[in-house]
């Protein structure tokens, strides 16, 4: 299990929202790419991007920080934010992300969803961000009465294997993760996810960990580390050893 630092961009800037709520912002950096040369250095070793501005209006805006991110630094960047055509995801392609993260266009539009899933194959991820259980689209700024799990299963019906489950509740919240939602998300996968929402500190990492869920690749941590409540190396370290206990 991997710790993926998240960095999201929003007008050019790394910032982190509370609940997904675009009018509570908190910015850490004024550069994206400190941020990132940051966590690399303290022992990142994928990075997970999200842009804002692309996730609000339904096309990329920021790849050219994604590209110098991807140029400067040598780990693997998953990226999502407006992924919504197949245009938009060959333009993420070029900006260098080696995981290409879509949202309820997967669902939306099965043609797209098609394409994508022969063109891009596993690096091809789906993001499912649900508020008690259910889902949430465009860039979290619409609720449906969806069940996430719902919409998983479907989706592995039509040949998606990786996806990012987010907790919006939790998200910036630092208030804990949902472990009954990781727990349910993962019952019935066939295939992997990366977790995110409401990490704190150490004890919440090691609750996802101890786990023991095949299912969970990594967990995704954003306003912890920028306020150093943890470090990246100490927390990949936590991962780790947890595996090994297992």
């Amino acid at each position: 299990m991997i710790l993926l630092p998240a960095i999201d961009i929003l007008d050019g800037k790394a910032v982190r929202l509370a609940r997904g709520d675009f009018a509570q912002q908190t910015t850490y950096d004024s550069d994206p790419l400190e941020a990132a040369r940051r966590w690399v250095h303290d022992g990142a070793r994928t990075l997970h991007i999200v842009d804002l501005d692309g996730a609000r209006t339904g096309t990329p805006a920021n790849l050219q920080h994604v590209e110098r991110i991807t140029r400067t630094l040598e780990v693997p960047v998953q990226l999502g934010g407006g992924l919504r055509t197949l245009a938009a995801l060959e333009a993420a392609a070029s900006s260098g992300a080696a995981r290409l993260i879509v949202g309820t266009a997967a669902l939306r539009d099965h043609e797209f969803l098609e394409q994508a899933l022969a063109r891009y194959g596993e690096r091809l991820v789906v993001s499912l961000d649900a508020r008690g259980g259910r889902l949430a689209a465009a860039g979290w700024t619409e609720d449906t009465e969806l069940q996430a799990t719902a919409v998983r299963d479907e989706l592995q019906r039509r040949g998606v294997r990786r996806f990012v489950f987010s907790s919006i509740e939790r998200d910036g919240m630092l208030s804990g993760p949902d472990i009954d939602g990781a727990r349910a998300f993962a019952d019935g996968l066939q295939g992997s996810f990366v977790y995110s929402g409401g990490i704190g500190e150490l004890a919440d990492l090691a609750a996802v960990a101890e786990l023991r869920l095949a299912e969970i690749e990594g967990v995704i941590v954003g306003r912890a580390i920028y306020e150093r409540r943890f470090g990246v190396g100490e927390a990949q370290q936590l991962l780790d050893a947890a595996a090994g206990d297992g």
